[in-house]
């Protein structure tokens, strides 16, 4: 059946359509990657912003949006004094500490 065929008996009230739904086999979904429910926001970000997040999530290998959350985990944690920290601070800290300071 080509496309105008199939236009024309769907508007004709055709059951043709419902019935190859009706015939197809289950689908098999992916399981969710955690059992935190999430919530899908959109951000607008600018052009340039948006390829600095892409390419600071592919040197870290994860995605944009999980990059994404976890800096929002972070300045939120940060906003409530709790303990998360970025690898790249703590390295910082202590590379200052094996150094001599001046006198």
């Amino acid at each position: 059946m080509n496309r105008d065929e199939a236009i024309k008996r769907f508007h004709g009230g055709d059951d043709t359509f419902a019935e190859l739904i009706d015939d197809s086999q289950p689908v098999e979904l992916p399981a969710p990657d955690t059992d935190v429910p999430m919530v899908s926001r959109s951000v607008r970000l600018p052009m340039d912003t948006y390829d600095r997040v892409r390419a600071a999530a592919e040197a870290r290998g994860i995605g944009v949006t999980t990059l994404m959350r976890q800096w929002i985990e972070a300045g939120l944690a940060d906003l409530d004094d709790s303990a998360t920290v970025s690898l790249a601070d703590v390295r910082r800290a202590l590379a200052s500490l094996s150094r001599p300071t001046a006198a």
